[in-house]
This record gives structure tokens, sequence and C-alpha cells, in this order.
């Protein structure tokens, strides 16, 4: 089980009971729940409908103090439409005498980064919603709405441009801690790891076999195609390929000891009506030490260590 499960990415959570009845208990024990917020005011108060109770979040308590700058604002703003946690910090009626909940989004964060500073270690899996794509890489939803960075570079063993060739807004995938800075409360994700070593990939595929692949890079020698995103090969130079284009390949031969798959491009493709799905070899637990190339491979491993001190 990732190592979050217990601070679930926003949106994660199963649908919470949100009665009278449910708000005095969670106000009483301290329960994160979870429900759409419905608007924000010009105060930046975020409303939310509560099976028919007003729910409130003022400003200051809608995003983690660590938190800080115009990017304060964009965090409340960004909730409007989008399931948002929160603990109920009191109940009151209006001058109307209509029941009102006055909640926390800020203290369900505190609470969650406080079980991530006790729990949380390099190379732990966890269970994450991607919130925004950047050039340089993905932001991360991994428990409550703390945000954390997942660098292009690490996205995949196969090179992209942006990471909007790999992930899309909302979806839901899995990373490991790469490294935490506690003190300034700043964690920094991978993802190729959990997308299986090299033999694992190109146990999928056999010489002589016909594959979709999508075109990488182009070089005048050849074009490097993606098979898998932790496994790519290399084609023999032809006219009109460009990086994203769909192609079928024919499989020549692969090489372990040389970490080499080589291809020949039979003809261009049409683009997938919808990317993808991940396909993951780990999911869960506490990584140490991933050792991407094969046992009898010719070079230097390529590997992941896992510390601390993880750069």
């Amino acid at each position: 089980m990732p190592e979050n499960y217990l601070y679930p990415p926003e949106g994660s959570r199963p649908p919470s009971a949100c009665s009278l009845t449910d708000l005095r208990e969670a106000l009483e024990s301290g329960a994160i729940l979870e429900a759409p917020a419905q608007r924000c005011g010009a105060d930046h108060t975020l409303y939310l409908s509560l099976e028919g109770i007003e729910g409130r979040i003022p400003r200051q308590e809608a995003v983690a103090p660590w938190i800080s700058g115009s990017s304060r604002d964009i965090a409340v703003l960004s909730r409007v439409g989008k399931q948002t946690c929160f603990t109920v910090t009191a109940l009151e009626a209006d001058g109307k005498g209509a029941p009102v909940a006055w909640l926390s989004r800020r203290a369900a964060q505190e609470k969650a980064m406080e079980h991530f500073l006790q729990n949380l270690t390099p190379g732990a899996v966890l269970a994450c919603r991607v919130t925004r794509l950047e050039s340089f890489g993905a932001f991360l939803d991994i428990g409550c709405g703390i945000v954390a960075m997942l660098p292009i570079e690490h996205i995949s063993i196969s090179r992209i441009s942006h990471p909007k060739e790999r992930f899309l807004v909302g979806q839901k995938v899995l990373a490991a801690v790469k490294a935490f800075d506690k003190e300034q409360r700043r964690i920094t994700l991978t993802h190729r790891e959990l997308l299986g070593t090299w033999m694992e990939n190109a146990s999928r595929f056999r010489p002589g076999e016909t594959v979709r692949g999508t075109v990488r890079s182009v070089k005048e020698y050849g074009s490097f195609i993606e098979l898998a995103p932790n496994l790519s090969g290399l084609a023999d130079a032809k006219e009109c390929l460009e990086p994203g284009n769909g192609v079928s390949v024919y499989i020549k031969s692969i090489r372990p000891e040389r970490m080499k798959v080589k291809l020949q491009v039979i003809e261009k493709l049409p683009p997938l009506s919808e990317p993808e799905p991940l396909r993951y070899q780990i999911t869960d637990g506490v990584l140490d030490r991933w050792v991407f190339s094969p046992p009898n491979y010719e070079r230097e491993p390529v590997q992941t260590v896992f510390t601390s001190q993880a750069p």
C-alpha cells in the first residue's frame, strides 16, 4: 500500500458524509472530510455545499502556511469546482438561524505534513494526482493538496520534450520520494523507477514482431522509437518522421548485454484517441536501490540509490 494512504490526494477519498451529525462528529474527532468547492468570494473565502449546510473556508484557512506570495491566491482560486479536503473548526447559525460550518483546509494539510515529516523517507512510493504540467516537470498532489515536484528527467527513461507527452492534469499516478527537505517542507519525486527495468520492459517484446512505437527524436543516423516509457530502440533513418509521430516498427534484434533494440520503421500511424495507460512494475513499499540495466550489461550499471542525502 502506498505510504500516503492515510492522507491521499484531494479527489481520491471515498465520498464524505456531511450531514449536520457527521459535521459535529468531525468537529469532535478532527477527522478530514472532502467536498467540492462551489465558489470563491471576493475576499477569497471558499464556499462548499455540505448536504444543505453551507461550509466556509476563510482565506487564511485555505492554504498551508508554507505556501506564500501569489501562489497562495492561485491555490485558493484554483479550488473552485474541485474536491477540497478540510477539517471542521466550528458550527454556528447565521443571521437566519441556518447552520454554517467553518472549515479549515490548512489544518488538514498540516496534519498530512506532520505525518509525512515523521514517516516519509526517500524511496517511499506514493499515490498521487497530477495538478499542473510545465515544460520542466509535473506538479503532483501527494496528499490533502500538498504539492510535490516531479522533474521531467525523472518521469521516464525514454526522454520526452514535455510532461504532457506522458501525463494529463487530473490523472492518478504513482511516484517515489526522491528527496525530502524537511526544513523547507519541499518534496521532490521520481517516477521512472516504478515503470520497470530494461529487462522487465524488453521481455514484453520479441524479435520478428511488429509493434506500435512513438518517435522521440530524429537524428541523421536514425530515429529513436519509444516502445514503452522505459524502453526505446533505434531505427534506420527514414524521411518525414518527426518527434511525436506514431509508427509501426519491426523488431530486428534485442541485445540485453548492450541495452540495444534494433528496429525498422514500417509506416506512420494515425494518433491514438487517448494515451496508453502506464504500466507500473512497482506499486508500493520503499525502494533503497533500483538497477535499470541488465545483470550482464557491458558498461557501468544504470541505477538509482535512495538515501536521506539524495540530491
